[in-house]
């Protein structure tokens, strides 16, 4: 079951549970964050993969589920996951003081409780694996402007979060400890937007969010932490606070600030933003409250993606979007506005009895999208090279308009239309969405042909829709946020009308 301690009595306390018996398995609850509205496909993907049911949070964008500590390394694989953390402990129900001074004191004294030893060994156990992993660069540990240059152009802060209109607000907050002077510690030093860039496109953000660091100790740092042989090396945290709701009283920042400082004093561990070892979330969402440590240093979308474009969409989106179309061996499936390769990439490395066509307008985007390819199979290469296979995916420059595709050819047609923000204008769109339309339905299968299409211009949508009713209806749709907008996936399923041939829609 899932290891809940009610909140007991006012201050939201309960005592920790007993330790484990002796030679019982370590068993983990994990937290799992995943692209909103796609929660019941990465439920189905544990459950296939893992074998363990999931709880779906009703703060959206995040499961929960069970398994044995040993089976971290499948979790690892799971494709519709961003980020990984082992809950610690998780209150249903917590009654939050009114006064704010009251309700901080009450988050401090929860650390004194908490159950810490089972998720920290859950945490030592993923550190060890990922040592074997061999380290990877950590390129997300650079300056704010060099890590610019690989932002999802701003995809990245505003796509995991929820975009309610209840307030939400993110920090990373550890304590500052022996400040350098005193004016330091008051002030907190480079407040970022989480999404650099789309802060100033889209007013439609309505979530706080900071990255506020108050950590100002001393700049040495003895050997990295490593000390000499024998003693215990000192760790370093930080506590990263996300909070959304509008009854409580202090912000995400206060709250990571003083229970960090609880931290610190429990463990004896050291603040440090950029160089932790151990990373402590504290999630508050109204009255529930979970507090966990991150398994993942970097959210896992990355991952099969070396050279972003503008708009790179999520791995774990193209997954969820791929798996809504549940691709059958042989099946034919395109991607005609594939930008950097995003969902064929994810498509051929986890479909791969089936083909996969990526074609865009754009050279730039084909470009990359080869680079994207290449990256791909040399890392296939490096795995085992006495096997090392192709992908079933090719690239083509193409009009998406006018595709050099034979009628009801094609199984699957999987895409992310343009939103008309970074790329073409939305009232291009209006000319766009159903000539596209037309021209999916006519290269794909009559009465088993389908098309998955994420876009943010709802409204352009649906009026296409509506123009090409004789070939496409509407099966499902999915809403999901993606950089802090509204958008939505359509799956569409072909009708057994044909498709009439091409003729010049100009």
């Amino acid at each position: 079951s899932m290891a809940e301690a009610e909140a007991a009595g006012d201050a939201g306390l309960s005592p920790a549970p007993a330790p484990a018996r002796e030679g019982a398995e370590l068993a983990a609850v994990i937290g799992a964050t995943v692209p909103t509205g796609f929660e019941q496909t990465a439920a189905d993907e544990v459950q296939e993969k893992l074998g363990s049911a999931s709880r779906i949070s009703k703060d959206r964008g995040k499961i929960y589920f069970e398994v044995p500590a040993r089976s971290l390394p499948q979790v690892h694989r799971l494709r519709s996951v961003d980020n990984l953390f082992v809950v610690v402990q998780e209150f249903k129900d917590y009654q939050f003081k009114e006064n704010k001074e009251d309700a901080l004191k009450d988050l401090e004294d929860l650390v004194k409780v908490l159950p810490w030893a089972d998720p920290l060994q859950v945490w030592e156990l993923n550190n060890s694996l990922k040592k074997k992993k061999t380290k990877r660069k950590k390129h997300n540990l650079q300056s704010p402007a060099s890590r610019e240059k690989l932002s999802d152009g701003g995809e990245e802060g505003g796509a995991d979060q929820n975009n309610t209109n209840d307030q939400e607000d993110c920090a990373q907050t550890p304590v500052a400890v022996e400040p350098t002077d005193s004016q330091d510690a008051e002030k907190p030093q480079g407040v970022t937007s989480r999404n650099g860039v789309e802060e100033e496109e889209d007013k439609e953000q309505s979530d706080e969010k900071a990255d506020v660091q108050a950590s100002s100790e001393s700049g040495t740092k003895a050997g990295d932490g490593q000390t000499g042989e024998g003693e215990a090396k000192v760790l370093r945290f930080r506590v990263t606070c996300n909070r959304a709701g509008d009854k409580h009283s202090f912000t995400s920042n206060e709250a990571a600030r003083d229970f960090g400082g609880a931290v610190q004093e429990h463990f004896q561990w050291k603040a440090d933003m950029t160089n932790f070892d151990v990373e402590v979330l504290l999630n508050i969402h109204n009255n529930e409250v979970v507090v966990g440590i991150a398994l993942t240093e970097e959210s896992l979308h990355r991952r099969n993606i070396t050279h972003f474009g503008p708009t790179t969409l999520r791995s774990t989106l193209a997954y969820g979007m791929l798996r809504l179309c549940d691709p059958q061996p042989t099946d034919i499936i395109v991607d005609p506005m594939c930008g950097t390769g995003a969902i064929p990439i994810e498509g051929a490395a986890e479909w791969p009895y089936c083909f996969h066509i990526a074609g865009d307008n754009s050279p730039q985007a084909v470009k990359r999208a080869a680079n994207n390819i290449c990256s791909l199979l040399r890392k296939n290469e490096n795995k085992d090279s006495s096997t090392a296979l192709g992908v079933p995916l090719d690239i083509v420059q193409w009009d998406i308009c006018n595709l050099p595709l034979r009628t009801g050819s094609v199984d699957i047609v999987v895409t992310d239309m343009p939103f008309g923000k970074r790329i073409g204008s939305k009232k291009k769109n209006w000319d766009l969405y159903p000539a596209c339309l037309m021209e999916m339905g006519r290269i794909c299968t009559p009465g088993t042909g389908r098309a998955v299409l994420l876009t943010q211009d709802k409204k352009c949508f649906a009026k296409a829709l509506s123009r090409v009713g004789h070939i496409w209806r509407r099966a499902q749709t999915v809403w999901v946020n993606v950089g802090g907008l509204h958008a939505a996936v359509y799956l569409l399923r072909r009708t057994w009308e044909r498709a009439e041939e091409r003729r010049s829609f100009w």
